[in-house]
């Protein structure tokens, strides 16, 4: 079958893995009316997080990822995005797939984000631009990660059955 696409293996990555701490940041998080720069640790004085790493917005994975997260039971988690894109293309990536004021997405132009995940992935072809591998993690409020899935090849997608059952275990 042809994809119309290679599938790229992204070799293994020292990322955070479950029973970990979470690493702290800053970025803007946009919803559908602003964004603001905004500590994950203020959303985890919330409630835990579901924090999904996708492809810049506007490719497909991103779509497919935004596609398939609403709708699904997240138990008390609130499920948030993170990408290299800017704040304007977040907005217009909520606006697109009609995600409203529910979820939010982290702007990363400098995925130093991903960096501190262990995720940070150099895009073939492209000297000195890089992007968060696809992952998510399920976070609870005491900053410890409670499930961790990165993506060893590209495109790939998690289990989204598994995450969800993983966010409504917290």
């Amino acid at each position: 079958m042809d994809l119309g696409f290679d599938v790229v293996d992204l070799g293994s990555t020292d990322h955070v893995e479950a029973g970990d701490t979470v690493p702290e940041f800053t970025r803007p998080l946009v919803n559908s009316e602003y964004w603001e720069g905004v500590a994950l640790s203020d959303l985890l004085e919330e409630r835990p997080v579901v924090l999904v790493f996708h492809p810049m917005a506007g490719s497909f994975p991103a779509t497919y990822v935004w596609k398939e997260l609403p709708g699904r039971e997240w138990g008390d988690c609130q499920v948030v995005g993170c990408s290299i894109a800017t704040p304007y293309a977040h907005k217009r990536l909520i606006e697109e797939r009609d995600l409203g004021g529910e979820y939010r997405l982290y702007s990363d132009p400098g995925n130093g984000v991903a960096e501190q995940f262990g995720i940070a992935h150099d895009l073939d072809g492209m000297e000195g631009v890089a992007e968060p591998r696809p992952a998510a993690f399920v976070v609870d409020t005491d900053r410890t990660i409670e499930y961790a899935w990165v993506a060893g090849e590209w495109p790939a997608f998690p289990d989204y059955d598994e995450l969800e059952a993983a966010a409504r275990d917290i």
